[in-house]
């Protein structure tokens, strides 16, 4: 079953506007059935002259700000959401739930399965399928599935507030003081809202090149392109981003002629050897790249096409090209500019304007916080060679800690899906770079594809050599950390399941290979704990940490995490470094 809703379709709930008026709700199911018109009576009413107090103010509707009001709620706060969706400068708007549903992770990962599913068909006479050729796509089809799922989870995250009693605002917030907010309603009145604690969490949104001739009157971006009615034909893709390439490379899958435009490296942040197998396979899957250019200026010609004039950096000549649609994917900006963010206190990161935050995402007011893509966070990529990353690349890694004591351990394999429908796998692969301390790191393991880090006494069947000083467990290591107990469950040279060893600050697991490095992790448990040397304060990693990326299309992906330290007294987990990444194929 799935619901629509919104007046466009025929009455409804708009999830856009809010409106409080009870308007009747289509409910479809495949069976046909209508259920009765329902209302919607829970909107709380807003007062130009009363002021609202609780004990909780979440402002944004995401994923992260509707997680958080949830679960205090749950646990007996009085919580409120603001949200409030600006309109895209090509009109496109959205319901609750953020970026991540209506713009984002849902709808992306959708059309990223609709284009998997394309490969898949082709793949299927070699399975025994008859399959009539060519196969081809209906746009329209898709993107009316896609947004009616979307529209049904705007609906859905209505409702469960409603079930935990959280009252919600469809406001544009504003920071009075640090206690208080303001919030304007379409119509311009406006409520004054006070809270003991505030969570920040409004998201960001796409960044669009203001100086380019055109860009904002004839250019989309991602918040357009999962909303488009017909399909965007023949496209070009400005940008470097993971964004960028996710979106050519669903685009490319369902048939597209696509165009990626990159001023100097993709995947700038990300490691770079497992980037370019990225845009190897994208390119050989038929997306095409135009390295170091950068478009000048976009116009629309009488036939409705879009003439783009860009200068190669190269050479410093001007070429110009036609497409059907111009997508922006140049980076997105945090939503704070109209929160007014100096009243309350709050300070930013003047380059990035992202909220400055601690290891408890507060930030410069401690009772204020901010989660989500107005702080920092870390990121998988969809594009079609599917990319999951945690922890440093190799190239982060070396800059950090020294070449010297930076060991990589790699592999190309070809999943078995690969097999039978002779499919290329030269780009599936696998990396692990791993941090090594002189005299810890054990040659056995290693000569069997294994990281793996040993100190302090264990007996074995071969002998571990230990050339730095003895390390014992409760003894500060050089690199400030000490160690209770950690599980060797899987050290094929006979030690012990239980023994000490010593680590640095990033610690590479024991695993009989690579497979089970990255796809062990219920049965692989890294370091079960750990003190901080100077304040014995345990620190806790459930499966252990590793620095690894993985390439792969339909093959759940396992990281772990890395510690950091981000003041001299204090160890932690740095929340860029802890993502488990897993592709949206796997759920």
């Amino acid at each position: 079953m799935f619901y629509h809703s919104g007046p466009s379709r025929g009455g409804g709930f708009d999830p856009i506007t809010g409106d409080r008026a009870a308007c009747p709700l289509e409910i479809m199911s495949s069976c046909g059935i209508r259920a009765p018109a329902l209302t919607w009576p829970f909107l709380s009413p807003l007062s130009a002259a009363g002021q609202q107090n609780y004990d909780l103010l979440v402002i944004g509707g995401g994923s992260g700000g509707l997680a958080c009001a949830k679960e205090a709620a749950q646990l007996g706060k009085k919580v409120a959401v603001v949200d409030y969706v600006e309109p895209s400068p090509r009109g496109t708007k959205w319901g609750l739930g953020g970026t991540c549903v209506n713009v984002g992770c849902i709808p992306k990962k959708l059309m990223h399965q609709a284009a998997l599913l394309g490969s898949m068909i082709r793949d299927a006479p070699h399975y025994g399928w008859d399959v009539a050729q060519p196969v081809l796509h209906d746009w329209r089809t898709m993107a009316e599935a896609v947004q009616n799922h979307v529209k049904s989870l705007n609906w859905g995250h209505r409702v469960q507030l409603q079930d935990r009693k959280v009252t919600y605002f469809n406001v544009k917030a504003s920071f009075v003081n640090e206690h208080t907010v303001c919030g304007v309603a379409k119509g311009g009145k406006e409520t004054l809202l006070s809270a003991e604690h505030i969570v920040i969490a409004t998201g960001g949104r796409p960044r669009y090149p203001t100086h380019i001739e055109g860009a904002l009157e004839y250019g989309i971006t991602s918040d357009d392109i999962f909303w488009l009615k017909e399909s965007p034909g023949k496209t070009l893709v400005v940008g470097a981003s993971y964004v960028a390439l996710e979106c050519a490379g669903f685009l490319t899958g369902l048939g597209l002629d696509t165009t990626i435009m990159i001023r100097s490296i993709p995947l700038r942040g990300f490691d770079q050897q497992m980037s370019s197998l990225v845009t190897e396979y994208m390119a050989s899957q038929g997306t095409r790249f135009l390295r170091g250019c950068t478009p000048s200026r976009v116009r629309r010609l009488p036939d409705g096409q879009l003439q783009v004039t860009w200068e190669n950096l190269t050479s410093g000549k001007e070429d110009v090209g036609t497409f059907d649609t111009v997508l922006w994917a140049i980076g997105r900006i945090p939503e704070t500019k109209s929160l007014n963010l100096e009243k309350a206190g709050v300070n930013t990161n003047p380059n990035s304007q992202k909220i400055l935050v601690n290891a408890q995402e507060a930030t410069s007011v401690p009772h204020i916080y901010a989660i989500g893509d107005v702080a920092e966070v870390p990121t998988t990529v969809f594009t079609p060679l599917e990319y999951g990353c945690v922890g440093l690349s190799e190239e982060e890694a070396v800059t950090r800690h020294g070449e010297e004591h930076v060991e990589v351990y790699h592999a190309y394999y070809k999943p078995l899906e690969f097999t039978v429908a002779e499919r290329d796998a030269s780009q599936c692969y696998v990396k692990v770079s791993v941090l090594v301390v002189q005299g810890w790191a054990c040659p056995a393991a290693r000569d069997r594809g294994r990281a793996g880090t040993q100190g302090g006494e264990a007996p074995c069947n071969h002998p571990h050599p230990r050339p730095g000083p003895p390390m014992q467990p409760g003894v500060p290591s050089p690199a400030g950390l000490t160690i209770d107990s950690v599980a060797c469950r899987w050290c094929a040279c006979g030690s012990p399941r239980s023994w000490s060893w010593a680590c640095t600050s990033s610690v590479p697991m024991q695993a009989k290979s690579l497979k089970d490095l990255l796809w062990g992790s219920s049965k692989c448990r890294g370091i079960s704990a750990l003190n901080d040397a100077q304040t014995g304060v345990p620190l806790k990693a459930e499966r252990g940490m590793v620095i690894g990326s993985l390439l792969h299309r339909c093959r759940p992906y396992v990281a772990l995490c890395v510690f950091s330290r981000a003041s001299p007294q204090t160890w932690q987990v740095s929340s860029q470094e802890r993502q488990l990444a897993s592709p949206a194929s796997c759920y």
